[in-house]
């Protein structure tokens, strides 16, 4: 029987290198640990707590996700949950 990974939570913002003073849009969305997005949502302001698995940006000023071509992921961004510390063995 196959086990059920849990599915990724990702932040994806859109935001214009272009115009820093537009307003930027938030999406998250739920991705199986192939990559296939499951659920995409807009949010309605940027988030507080850091929930996200991974954050992705686009900053070509495109107002929706399928017109964008590139994304560039964000490392260590202050919305990504912190890693947890590899699990310790019992002997």
């Amino acid at each position: 029987m196959k086990s059920k990974a849990p599915n990724r939570k990702i932040l994806v913002i859109l935001s214009n290198r272009f115009d820093r003073n537009a307003k930027k849009r938030f999406l998250e969305l739920d991705a199986d640990e192939k990559g296939n997005i499951l659920k995409e949502k807009t949010l309605r302001s940027e988030p507080r707590n850091p929930l996200f698995d991974e954050i992705w940006e686009n900053d070509d000023g495109k107002t929706d996700m399928a017109s964008c071509n590139r994304f560039s992921r964000k490392y260590r961004h202050r919305l990504e949950r912190p890693k947890s510390a590899a699990p310790t063995r019992k002997a």
